[in-house]
Formats: C-alpha cells, sequence, structure tokens
C-alpha cells in the first residue's frame, strides 16, 4: 500500500513540475497571470477606470459593468444570475444606459449591449469595438488629442476573434488605457 502512494505522489509532483515548466516555457505571461507593467493590474480581469465616488474618469475609457462583488472582485466571480426580464436587471441596464448617453453624447440606440451588461464572470478585461469607438470622442477631448489619433489606437489594439471563427473581435479595456498613458509621454 505504501509503494502505491509513493507511485502517486511521485505522479502527483512530476505532472505538477511537468506542467508548470510547459506553461513557463511555452507561455510565460499567461502563466505568471499575465500582469500589467507597473502593477497596474492583470490583463485578464477587467477594472473600473473612475474616481474614488466611483464616477468615470473621462480621460479613460470605461470597461465592461461588474457583477462580481463591489466591483470587479476576483474573489466574488460571478454574473447576477438575473434573468432578461428581472425588474432588477432591467432597471440597471436603463439606468447604466442613460448615464452612458449622457457621457458620450449619443442616442440610447447607439449604446452597445456590452456598455450595460455584466460579463457571465464579472471580470471581463473586454469590450466590443462599437463600445470603445462610441468612447473616442470623450477621450480624444480630455486628452487633448485628435479623434483620428485615439481611433488609430483603438483599431491598433483590437483583438481578433479565438481561432479566427470563436466570439467577436475585442479591446482589453487596460491595454488601450496604459497605451493611451503612453501616448502622453510622445
Amino acid at each position: 500500500m505504501s509503494s502505491t502512494r509513493t507511485a502517486a505522489r511521485t505522479t502527483g509532483v512530476g505532472y505538477t513540475l511537468l506542467v508548470t515548466g510547459i506553461g513557463q516555457l511555452a507561455f510565460p505571461g499567461q502563466a505568471n497571470g499575465s500582469l500589467l507593467p507597473d502593477d497596474k493590474g492583470s490583463a485578464l480581469i477587467g477594472r473600473p477606470f473612475t474616481d474614488a465616488d466611483g464616477e468615470a474618469l473621462p480621460e479613460y475609457f470605461q470597461s465592461r459593468p461588474s457583477a462580481a462583488g463591489t466591483g470587479y472582485d476576483g474573489a466574488a466571480s460571478s454574473g447576477s444570475n438575473l434573468g432578461p426580464e428581472n425588474p432588477d436587471l432591467v432597471a440597471a441596464v436603463a439606468e447604466r444606459k442613460a448615464a452612458i448617453t449622457e457621457r458620450e453624447g449619443v442616442s440610447p440606440s447607439d449604446v452597445p449591449a456590452d456598455a450595460v451588461t455584466a460579463s457571465a464572470s464579472g471580470l471581463d478585461p473586454h469590450i466590443s469595438v462599437a463600445y470603445a469607438l462610441l468612447q473616442v470622442p470623450r477621450v480624444a477631448e480630455a486628452r487633448g488629442l485628435s479623434e483620428q489619433k485615439v481611433r488609430d489606437l483603438v483599431e491598433s489594439r483590437i483583438q481578433g476573434r479565438d481561432l479566427g471563427f470563436l466570439g467577436e473581435e475585442r479591446i482589453n479595456v487596460a491595454d488601450l488605457n496604459l497605451a493611451l498613458d503612453d501616448q502622453e509621454g510622445e
């Protein structure tokens, strides 16, 4: 019986070391949490770009809403589990749409769904290309940049569909905002 336990432990440790080694060699960024420069979080987890009162910072692209705890809380990862006709969800979506309509100066019909709904995990770091492009005029004005320069930056950050056909094109908001901060240094 003890030789079986020893073999199981050896196999368990060996497998763990093998998988960790392959991860470190083949995908070091992902294996180490896809950390962003200067301790600005992880590229895998969304985060808010708001002031201390929770108001959107005009010079930054805004992320999707989060249903994880108090917002982008990795320990409370989950969606709201509210159905599409739940009065609380309908009210939250309407409130978010009104806020975005006012902040971006657009018609409510121009607000993409991902701008007003949380992802299944509540931690999604991506927004749709449509939501990013909707925010270009505000961000350009707040930063004193041309809309074309900001639009070009957005377009340079578009991530394609997984495997070329799964999902939609998307933009990592933290990556985009870091690139914007780098633009100011030029």
